[in-house]
């Protein structure tokens, strides 16, 4: 069994990775069940790239963050377990730019603004 964890915004997922016929389980629900069918697609990338859709059991404990960000946690996740499982797929998944992580968070508010940038109307007179 494998474990790795991947970050995205404000999500967290940690993954458990074993040898199996594809099952996927996310906070104990299958993956059709947790995400909408347009993001099933973006998860599974890594898992094609490698031609390995059919090997392997993953078990998903994901929180924090939208749906979006949670599943490019995951795909990132998956990518890590992946190059633990055989190290020649590290040379695919870095081509396609699935083991970088992105580093970009939202921007705290500031106080005496309205959001992060954004300033009240400045009135002159």
């Amino acid at each position: 069994m494998i474990h790795t964890i991947g970050r995205r915004k404000r999500s967290l997922a940690r993954i458990y990775l074993k040898t199996g016929n594809g099952l996927i389980t996310i906070n104990s629900l299958k993956l059709d069940q947790y995400f909408p069918e347009y993001l099933h697609k973006k998860i599974l990338y890594p898992i094609e790239i490698v031609e390995k859709i059919s090997q392997f059991d993953i078990n998903v404990k994901v929180f924090g963050g939208g749906f979006n960000g949670q599943a490019e946690a995951i795909r990132l996740a998956i990518s890590r377990a992946l190059c633990l499982v055989d190290i020649k797929n590290r040379k695919k998944l870095k081509s396609e730019g699935l083991l970088t992580r992105d580093s970009r968070e939202v921007e705290r508010k500031k106080f005496g603004q309205k959001k992060a940038r954004k300033k009240y109307q400045f009135s002159k007179r």
